[in-house]
């Protein structure tokens, strides 16, 4: 009998993972790469889906033509999108069966181990989703031009506005604002440059000095206000969906959760799996 494989990925707009698993559900490989958000193109997702596949099958020993063996899961960011997720399936990655949805359903489905819930995913971008009596409601997830409100995306790029308003007297002067513009040498002409070519996980490196300057900083304190209230509006939107329960997850959440009302206290839950136990399900399952 042919040996049969399962590839998890879970893809966002910082990094791609992939899992590879056999039929046992032991662990055999694991890869990473670049970017797979699927706002940034297929050309620039494809590859680096590929290139995380490829890592964990060689990890696991496994040769190239083994990819026929494969059933893959993809959770990617812009999934939520068919006509990008239809983009990358169409994608020649060789693998025997592929399934891919959005990286909120996999998150969800890790998060619940299957079960009614919702998640809401900071990270560079963001998302939540509910998965209530079977049905799938995402809220957000719209990618950085027209949404990820809240994400390390949207709050580092703000945090930039406001450095650049400060320049003009515009906005006030803070610690933050200017360790912001010292990052390019005081020169927001160099900004200017830079925001040209800049990708939301660019924008995303700057969040976490948001978070370090909180507490007492005007600017700062201003962002992480207004960040807060669009993630307690979602959060709000999910309950009303008749999610019982919701997992913060991704890497800003919890630099979020001091911030958050304490109603939130029985609902919010830690997750039971990660996104790649929720690609794994999807893998196995094939729709």
């Amino acid at each position: 009998m042919t040996a049969i494989y399962f590839l998890a990925v879970d893809g966002g707009g910082t990094n791609t993972r992939a899992r590879l698993y056999d039929a046992n559900d032991r662990l055999i490989g694991e890869g990473l790469s670049g970017s797979s958000n699927l706002t940034l193109g297929t050309e620039i997702a494809g590859p680096a889906i590929a290139a995380a596949g490829d890592a964990a099958m060689a990890a696991a020993g496994l040769a190239p033509g083994a990819k026929v063996q494969i059933r893959a899961g993809l959770g990617l960011s812009g999934g939520n999108i068919p006509a990008l997720a239809d983009g990358i399936a169409a994608f020649p990655f060789g693998y025997g069966a592929l399934t891919v949805t959005s990286d909120a359903v996999t998150a969800c489905l890790g998060a619940h181990a299957g079960q009614d819930g919702g998640i809401f995913i900071l990270g560079t971008g963001s998302q939540g989703l509910a998965l209530v009596d079977g049905k799938e409601t995402s809220v957000g997830g719209w990618g950085f031009a027209l949404g990820d409100d809240a994400s390390g995306a949207v709050l580092g790029r703000a945090a930039l506005r406001a450095a650049m308003l400060s320049v003009d007297q515009l906005g006030p002067v803070s610690d933050l604002t200017r360790r912001l513009l010292a990052h390019f040498h005081d020169d927001p002409n160099e900004a200017v440059i830079w925001a040209r070519t800049a990708t939301p996980r660019d924008y995303g490196r700057f969040a976490p000095l948001v978070f370090e300057a909180a507490g007492g900083d005007v600017v700062a304190d201003h962002l992480i206000a207004g960040a807060t209230g669009s993630i307690v509006a979602m959060i709000d939107r999910l309950t009303d969906l008749g999610a019982p329960r919701i997992a913060l997850m991704g890497g800003l959440a919890e630099p979020y959760r001091p911030y958050l009302p304490v109603r939130y206290d029985e609902i919010l839950v830690p997750p039971k799996g990660d996104a790649l136990a929720g690609a794994l399900a999807l893998a196995k399952r094939g729709h």
